[in-house]
């Protein structure tokens, strides 16, 4: 007897974690943006501790401190001998003795001199420049990723949490069909055949989209897109027969097959109305893509869900998010081409 309270439960876990797990790392890559507002106009403390600006007010030793009277830093008369006895001529008679021979400015300068030689701060560099230099104050670098890291990461996390959705579909019995899964050669190829028809409408859709987003204002951002983007022959074949196949097999089992399919034939809710939160979750698991990423990958769930509803097909809704991923990637990335650029201009 299939056990659905337990199947929901686990989808609930692996959703929160993966939605939690979104938001840090769209956290950290916004952190890292050398654009933010803390880089500029409001130092850290980081960036207060050695801010050139500070440095006068603690360029004079600490002996010279003490020694000099209401007129130091001013240079004495010249013509006078300032060095004898160790004494400054023209010094208050109280100001006690030199520890050189040179005069305050001169002190001051040395000391400046010997203070900015042993910051760890490049002279001649902006304030604002040296506060996005601190990698401590930041959060990640985008340049400091590797292709193959941020794969590989993708790879590990997607992989493991399709494995926990499987694992929980076999252990608490879930019907095949529940899933939208059929064990047939024409359950096969149908969802090939509709399902690449349904992926290039889907990927041309997309584009327009999210040109006219961005033609009116809306930020689309890409720079996971070009995180994943590989420069090599064999990183594109990871990327696209490895990496883009288990994106869309796991995003497809969780947010259509394990958040729709199995609460309808479990629970008798209206699968409609399941598509409608799946498609928001389904949003906002894709917050790195900016508001009109999020915007328009919602709406792109909800077709992929009514799709699965309709064809009750999961095969079908794979291999169109499988092509639609896989014709950005090389269209954009591998092509260089921006066919919908007049709309987003």
């Amino acid at each position: 007897m299939p056990q659905w309270a337990t199947f929901v439960g686990i989808t609930g876990v692996v959703l929160v974690l993966l939605l939690v797990l979104s938001h840090l790392t769209q956290s950290a890559f916004t952190d890292g943006d050398p654009d933010s507002s803390d880089a500029v106009g409001e130092p850290s403390d980081a960036t207060t501790a050695t801010d050139p600006v500070d440095v006068p007010s603690r360029s004079r030793p600490q002996d010279a401190e003490s020694a000099v009277g209401p007129d130091e830093g001013t240079a004495p008369p010249k013509g006078v001998d300032s060095t004898q006895d160790g004494r400054s001529a023209g010094a208050p008679t109280d100001a006690g003795p030199r520890s050189n021979a040179k005069s305050a400015d001169a002190t001051d300068r040395d000391a400046l001199s010997a203070e900015s030689d042993a910051s760890s701060e490049p002279r001649g560099v902006p304030l604002e420049d040296q506060g996005q230099r601190r990698p401590a104050d930041r959060g990640v670098d985008p340049d400091s990723l590797s292709t193959g890291m941020v794969l590989a990461n993708v790879a590990f996390s997607q992989g493991l949490f399709a494995l926990v959705l499987l694992s929980a579909a076999v252990y608490t019995a879930i019907p095949a069909a529940a899933l939208g899964i059929e064990f047939s050669v024409a359950y096969l190829r149908t969802g090939l055949l509709w399902g690449t028809a349904a992926g290039i409408v889907f990927y041309v859709a997309n584009e327009l989209a999210a040109a006219a987003a961005t033609h009116f204002g809306f930020d689309h951002d890409e720079d996971l897109r070009e995180l994943l983007s590989p420069d090599s022959t064999q990183g594109w074949l990871i990327l696209l027969v490895g990496v883009l196949p288990l994106i869309a097999l796991f995003e497809e089992f969780l947010f259509r097959a394990a958040l729709i399919g199995v609460p309808a034939a479990g629970y008798g809710l209206s699968p409609w109305l399941l598509a409608v939160g799946s498609s928001i979750a389904f949003a906002l698991g894709h917050g790195m893509q900016g508001s009109v990423g999020v915007v328009v990958t919602g709406l792109l769930g909800f077709v992929l869900a009514a799709v699965y509803i309709v064809t009750g097909s999961l095969l079908v809704v794979v291999v169109a998010h499988y092509l639609i991923n896989a014709l950005e990637f090389v269209v954009h990335e591998g092509l260089g081409l921006e066919w919908a650029e007049t709309l987003e201009g």
